[in-house]
């Protein structure tokens, strides 16, 4: 007689209930594409130091992120889209969520306005805010109204991966590892610091055009930072 092997038994925690929900009603819903791109970040990466001095803040790259899409959004509205019936509802802000792995669980926090903001102000909200989600300290009012996405898993080594689109919104960007590559420049051969962008976004709102066009306006900016400041 062959003994049942042991198993472990570990009950879903709520929020694991409901990212579960909300993750496969959107699988169900939404006819994604995904595009990808790469950014290079050379520029930026060195010039954060000074940044955190003349800001008195740290600049981080996640910071960078959030404020280049909510830059991109403006020139690509549809991002921010929703349907309803037969029309395509606009949003009239632009709210980024970006996903902290707490130990609670997935926790999207939400920066609001976030085109309107500095980057100093987003930078110290953005730290703000993930230490509440680690602390397990959110409110509602901080994790509600998300009208973009953003997920980056670069901390973890991940060089490019597909975001699912969370119900309320119809793009999300996911972002990679930062890493160093050999890239021909006028004629000559240098090193430079790339990363991974990738699209997940509805194909009922929006076509791979206007998202590569959006992808392209991201890279651009990140490429030259100075303009950001």
């Amino acid at each position: 007689m062959v003994e049942k092997s042991a198993q472990k038994t570990l009950p879903l925690r709520k929020i694991q209930k409901l990212i579960g929900k909300r993750m496969m009603q959107s699988k169900r819903t939404k006819p994604c594409f995904y595009l990808e791109a790469k950014a290079d970040i050379t520029d930026l990466m060195a010039m954060r130091p000074e940044l955190k001095k003349h800001f008195g803040v740290k600049i981080t790259t996640n910071v960078f992120y959030i404020y280049t899409l909510a830059l991109a959004v403006k020139k690509f509205p549809l991002t921010v889209a929703t349907l309803d019936a037969d029309n395509i509802k606009i949003a009239n802000n632009i709210n980024v969520g970006f996903a902290v792995n707490a130990p609670q669980g997935l926790v999207v926090p939400v920066v609001k306005n976030a085109d309107k903001k500095t980057l100093p102000q987003i930078a110290q909200l953005e730290k703000q805010l993930t230490e509440n989600a680690r602390s397990n300290k959110l409110t509602l009012e901080q994790i509600e109204g998300e009208t973009i996405a953003m997920s980056n898993l670069g901390a973890y080594g991940i060089d490019s991966f597909l975001g699912i689109v969370p119900p309320p919104v119809t793009a999300i960007l996911a972002i990679g590892n930062v890493v160093q590559k050999l890239v021909p420049i006028q004629g000559s051969i240098k090193s430079r610091k790339i990363v991974s962008l990738t699209i997940a976004a509805d194909s009922r709102i929006i076509t791979p055009s206007y998202a590569a066009r959006f992808l392209e306006y991201i890279t651009e900016q990140l490429k030259n930072p100075a303009d950001l400041i």
